[in-house]
């Protein structure tokens, strides 16, 4: 399990995070939201241990995150960055195949299986002999979501806890993308039993596919829930400073449907 504890960060002199806790299951997706600078993206380069916990602590299973290695790290969380860098012009084969380079003893074959599967739970098979650099920002972000699935569903070892960070992984991606991406999500977590953990802007998305939300505000946790607990009209409208209604969705009652109203605020 990952469990964060008091956990804090600063940015230079500026406080991002603060006293922020909570435990991520294996098996659950968990949300974070907030408003822009509400230091979703730092919680999440944290956790991944590519930022130091200036305060507080972040435990993998019961070690400390910070004394584990880069190359053990690699072999038991993937992260899909909001904007991955690529520059070379590598074909899409190779830039999926990054995924399994942390798992240096898989066979050709076992590297060809997760490879292939990825693509298709990606729905990026399509692409598999273009150029990277000559896709869409969607299709690039397909590539990208492909490769990190091959890293996380990679290890032998069923039982050891496996964790996906994605960060605003639906950002370019069209609604069916955005739909398809999330699904894929889900029932990896269900049947592998891999942790997940989703930065989204969008909240109607997140009530949908995600256990449990964290909503941040300030670097402050402000809820901490189901999505029917932290999506209420007090609160986000309170965060996002917009009217909101909250009604349940015509397709599943137990889902929270925010509308958000007009902002009222000056041009």
């Amino acid at each position: 399990m990952l469990i964060t504890r008091h956990l804090g960060c600063r940015r230079g002199a500026r406080r991002v995070l603060t006293d922020i806790n909570l435990e991520l299951r294996a098996g659950e997706v968990l949300g974070v939201l907030g408003a822009n600078g509400a230091g979703k993206t730092t919680l999440l380069a944290t956790i991944a241990g590519e930022l130091p916990a200036g305060e507080g602590a972040v435990h993998l299973d019961d070690r400390q995150l910070d004394t584990l290695s880069p190359a053990v790290l690699a072999r038991r969380r993937a992260v899909l960055p909001q904007s991955p860098n690529l520059s070379f012009d590598l074909s899409v084969r190779e830039v999926v195949a990054m995924g399994g380079y942390p798992f240096p003893e898989l066979s050709p074959a076992e590297h060809e299986s997760l490879l292939r599967r990825a693509l298709t739970q990606a729905d990026a098979q399509s692409l598999i002999d273009r150029r990277y650099l000559g896709l869409s920002g969607g299709e690039q972000q397909r590539v990208q979501f492909a490769r990190v699935l091959v890293q996380v569903q990679a290890c032998r070892a069923q039982d050891e806890y496996r964790l996906l960070l994605l960060d605003e992984p639906t950002s370019s991606l069209d609604p069916k993308h955005q739909l398809m991406l999330l699904s894929a999500v889900y029932s990896l977590t269900r049947r592998e039993d891999i942790a997940a953990l989703v930065v989204l802007h969008d909240v109607n998305l997140a009530a949908h596919w995600c256990d449990r939300l964290l909503l941040l505000e300030g670097g402050h946790t402000v809820a901490l829930g189901t999505p029917a607990e932290v999506l209420t009209p007090d609160i986000l409208g309170r965060v996002y400073d917009l009217p909101v209604r909250v009604v349940s969705h015509p397709e599943n009652a137990a889902v929270p449907l925010v509308v958000f109203g007009r902002c009222t605020h000056a041009a």
